[in-house]
């Protein structure tokens, strides 16, 4: 790809709900539609809603024709997506309240994930606290280190979205934690909420970390998040992941429920475009 190196996938849950397979068939069919190489696919279960991918329902049969329905479409799996909640926070990590239970679902996660050759497994896992001495910031260290631990022995990379807290706040928790196998998922978007300035010099900070990417804008005006019609600084941003080495998927996300679609085939132009024009 001409000045490129990056590959575009699509978030299926941009979507909608992946139930069953034959939701999966309308959403791949979609994906193809938009011109993507790659999908993310979503893995635990929708509040009480069953996920098709959801490693409690999902074993071996279900994996394997997952895998090929994927395959069918000439698309390539960028990851997987396993966002759970507490009761009372997103995220959840962050709550005593049934933390257990969310970390053994996000191991089997990532079990699935490791298993089906897309060993990488984001979320937000709740706002890590700027000080390391809160008692929240110790329940989050403890419980995420349990996960990366797994995460190590498995082969997969457990990765916290960008966006709840600054992105030195994230670069120390990482540091602090020490595993390879925890990640970043790098989404600009998110980072918005603490200016422009804080998306491109998140991607110095956090560059060694950066395994997977989310693609989506916003604009303050008409609340898109079509890319390239919004705030983020796509050229500058682009550049910046080259610089620091990445060389992964852009995977489109618009969770607006607004014109998904046709947001997703401006967005994927806008991308292909704009990295015709990059420098080598």
């Amino acid at each position: 790809m001409a000045g490129g190196a990056f590959r575009i996938g699509v978030t299926i849950w941009s979507l909608g709900l992946t139930r069953d397979l034959k939701d999966l068939e309308r959403q791949l069919e979609i994906i193809r539609e938009v011109g993507a190489e790659g999908v993310q696919l979503w893995c635990v279960d929708y509040g009480e809603v069953p996920c098709l991918l959801d490693p409690d329902r999902c074993g071996p049969e279900c994996r394997r024709r997952v895998a090929e329905l994927v395959e069918s479409y000439g698309l390539e799996i960028t990851g997987f997506c396993a966002q759970l909640s507490s009761p009372r926070r997103f995220g959840g990590f962050d709550d005593p309240e049934g933390l257990e239970d969310r970390i053994e679902k996000t191991v089997k996660a990532l079990e699935l994930a490791a298993e089906m050759g897309a060993p990488i497994v984001t979320t937000h896992p709740g706002k890590i606290p700027e000080d390391p001495r809160d008692p929240v910031y110790k329940l989050m260290r403890d419980s995420i280190s349990r996960v990366a631990k797994h995460a190590e022995d498995v082969g997969a990379y457990f990765c916290i979205e960008t966006g709840m807290e600054p992105v030195e706040v994230l670069r120390r928790f990482l540091e602090d934690l020490g595993s390879p196998a925890l990640k970043v998922n790098y989404d600009p978007a998110n980072l918005l909420r603490y200016g422009v300035e804080e998306v491109l010099r998140g991607v110095e900070v956090l560059g060694p970390w950066i395994v997977h990417t989310h693609a989506k804008d916003y604009n303050p005006e008409t609340r898109s998040a079509t890319v390239g019609e919004g705030l983020v600084p796509w050229r500058e941003y682009l550049e910046k992941l080259r610089t620091v080495g990445y060389r992964g998927w852009l995977v489109l996300e618009d969770e607006t429920g607004r014109n998904v679609v046709e947001s997703l085939k401006r967005g994927r132009a806008y991308l292909e475009n704009l990295m015709k024009s990059l420098s080598p």
